[in-house]
């Protein structure tokens, strides 16, 4: 059965995709190769601790939405947004395997005219690189000729109950500026507000600088704790009393890890064609450190 839609990759950043597209009258298939968020999803049950609660997913089961394993499915989709995790692995270089596999995936059947779209967390090069020549590869169609190739960087905070999908601002960058538009048409169903990167790249460092941006003030906010704590004063009340300031400040709070799904990304640890030789995010780098010793 066709479908508008495919969210490929089911976990805190594909189901709320999902979420928002089912609720926006889309019809939707959500993919992943694993069975058993597919059955948990199936069965009307949350398969990612925190992400939606069962009654949100028993309204997109009766709304429509239909999570599968058979990758057949994904060549019946005008649109395919890949959500798959990419973690830093041990030589601190995103891991790209999961992004792979979804790709080959939907490589093998995809069709002229489909849209698409990379939100999983990458550096910047990826989607017009990596993503783009496995696509080609495994279908045979050129991107930007053939179909439209994008990225979109996740900007969900889960549990956040002001700043949802729909009021959140979407950064789109194509390949092509037809598959900027391709993309922005289909994001716009969901948000209120689509907003046009130069292409890809800029799109993926969006995602680049706002998680740095947060870790390195999670980590100023972290030291500024471990002072107080050494002079006996109350953190809690300077932060309190320092965000009335109306501008040039925003206020952060400490805790024993940063949270959240982004990975601070310097990029002196990307792959040689992506890196900035003598430049690296040395803030960056401190940051990492000051927030992993936190815990101690």
């Amino acid at each position: 059965m066709p479908a508008d839609l495919a969210v490929i990759g089911l976990g805190h950043l594909g189901l709320p995709l999902a979420q928002a597209a089912v609720a926006a009258g889309i019809d939707t298939i959500g993919y992943d190769t694993d069975p058993r968020p597919v059955a948990e999803l199936a069965a009307g049950h949350p398969p990612v601790e925190g992400s939606l609660t069962a009654a949100e997913i028993r309204r997109m089961l009766s709304g429509g939405f239909r999570p599968t394993t058979n990758p057949a499915e994904l060549g019946r989709v005008r649109t395919a947004v890949i959500c798959t995790p990419t973690p830093l692995g041990a030589d601190r270089t995103p891991d790209l395997a999961a992004v792979g596999e979804a790709a080959r995936a939907l490589a093998a059947r995809l069709r002229p005219h489909t849209t698409v779209l990379l939100e999983s967390p990458a550096a910047p090069g990826t989607t017009e690189g990596f993503l783009r020549t496995v696509l080609e590869e495994g279908s045979g169609l050129r991107a930007g000729r053939d179909f439209h190739l994008a990225y979109s960087p996740g900007r969900l905070d889960p549990g956040n109950r002001v700043h949802g999908f729909a009021n959140t601002p979407k950064v789109i960058g194509g390949l092509t500026p037809a598959c900027t538009e391709s993309a922005a048409a289909f994001y716009s169903r969901l948000t209120d507000k689509v907003v046009r990167a130069r292409g890809p790249r800029e799109a993926e460092t969006v995602k680049l600088l706002e998680t740095n941006f947060r870790h390195v003030n999670i980590a100023l906010v972290n030291e500024m704790a471990v002072l107080c704590h050494d002079l006996g004063v109350d953190l809690w009340d300077v932060i309190r009393c320092a965000e009335t300031k109306p501008f040039g400040f925003q206020a952060f709070r400490p805790g024993p890890g940063v949270g959240g799904h982004g990975v601070p990304m310097d990029p002196s640890y990307l792959p040689h064609a992506g890196r900035t030789p003598g430049h690296p995010l040395r803030m960056v780098g401190l940051a990492q450190e000051i927030n992993t010793r936190m815990p101690q």
